[in-house]
Formats: C-alpha cells, sequence, structure tokens
C-alpha cells in the first residue's frame, strides 16, 4: 500500500512540476516592452519585471533617458535601472507586448513626450497585449483610442479616464481586450497574474481610432 501511495505522489510530484514549467515558461520567446521615464514608482516595475522573466519573456526598458532610468519610492527617489532602448531608438513592431509603470512623475513626462505616446499607440491600433497601473493609464489618454474601454486606475486619474470615453470600475484588476489595469501597488499580485495571461494570448482585436470628446 505504502508503495502505491508512493507512487502515486510520486506522478503526482512530476505532473506538477511539469505543470509549474509550463507555467513558468508561459512566455518564452515573446519580447515585452516597459516604457517609462524617471520618476516610475519602483515596485509598480519591477515586481512586474521579475514576473514577466520568470515566465521565460526577453524584457527590455525602453525610455527617453539614454543610459539609466531612475525610480521613485513612495517619496523619495530610489534605484537606477539601465535603458535597454532609447525611446528613438526603439520600433514597437519588434515588441508583443506593452508593459508600463505607474508612480505620480513618469506618465506626466511620458504623455507631452511625441515617442512615447506613438510607441504606446502602435500596441492599441494592432491589438497587442498591454498592462498599465496605477497612474500609467495616464499615457494611454493621448492616444485617443480608450472610448468604450473597461479600465480601472488610481482614482485621482479617473475624472481623466472617464473624460476619454473609458468605463471606469473601481476593481483591482480590470482586463478588458488584452488590456490589463490596476490600481496602485496593493493590487499588484492581481495585476501580475493578469498580465501574464493576456500576454500569452497574444494579439486580440483591433481598436479603432476615435476624436476624444471637447471640454
Amino acid at each position: 500500500m505504502n508503495g502505491i501511495r508512493g507512487l502515486i505522489f510520486g506522478r503526482l510530484s512530476i505532473s506538477t512540476i511539469k505543470n509549474q514549467k509550463l507555467t513558468t515558461m508561459k512566455l518564452e520567446g515573446k519580447n515585452i516592452a516597459i516604457l517609462t521615464e524617471n520618476g516610475f514608482e519602483e515596485v509598480e516595475l519591477t515586481s512586474p519585471l521579475k514576473e514577466l522573466k520568470e515566465a521565460g519573456a526577453i524584457v527590455h526598458i525602453v525610455s527617453p533617458q539614454k543610459e539609466k532610468v531612475k525610480a521613485w519610492d513612495k517619496d523619495h527617489w530610489s534605484i537606477e535601472l539601465p535603458v535597454d532602448v532609447q525611446i528613438d531608438e526603439a520600433n514597437p513592431e519588434e515588441y508583443d507586448a506593452l508593459l508600463i509603470p505607474g508612480g505620480v512623475i513618469n506618465p506626466d513626462k511620458m504623455r507631452n513626450n511625441e515617442a512615447c505616446v506613438k510607441f504606446a499607440k502602435h500596441f492599441l491600433q494592432n491589438g497587442k497585449p498591454l498592462a498599465a497601473i496605477c497612474h500609467g493609464p495616464q499615457l494611454l489618454i493621448e492616444t485617443g483610442m480608450l472610448k468604450g474601454r473597461k479600465m480601472t486606475s488610481y482614482p485621482s486619474i479617473k475624472t481623466d479616464l472617464v473624460n476619454a470615453g473609458v468605463k471606469w470600475e473601481d476593481k483591482e484588476v480590470v482586463v478588458d481586450q488584452g488590456m490589463v489595469t490596476s490600481r496602485s501597488p496593493k493590487d499588484l499580485s492581481a495585476f501580475n497574474k493578469k498580465m501574464i495571461e493576456e500576454f500569452g494570448e497574444g494579439v486580440h482585436a483591433k481598436k479603432k481610432e476615435y476624436s476624444a470628446p471637447a471640454h
């Protein structure tokens, strides 16, 4: 009896290991861009970055900065991370999905950078999955392609998103046709899980542009 139990448990263990390996390598061969500027909220980049790499993805930090990009951690400047591709040299065609971390400073700088807006817009135009957390969705407003989309964000930018035509929801994570959004670092567990799922699924239906509502 013990021998049979050992065999069963052994098979379960092997099966579990195989499933874990398949899950771990879910994004193998996928090229993922993280678009960011100085002032990104540290954990909103480092936590998803860790998950993406563990899932087998090739990840590049894309930024207007040329060598390093500096993080913000709650109330002070923090770590610096190397920039893999400078935005003026980045080709969005080479990437399967996009991650936009939040932070108050980061997206506000990027939304005023035409190259950053154009880079992000490519993913919406072509139905490629993207994930944005906290203040990150601010950048997407500038694409003019959010009307009718279901999203969430840090509460302070809710009005901006609603004015852009978004159906805003107060949930830890909202998924809409490959777009994953969350409110804040406290939602990172749910955000990372859905990000990996959607990035693994790949291209969704393409979205048409629209003219932003007049204010």
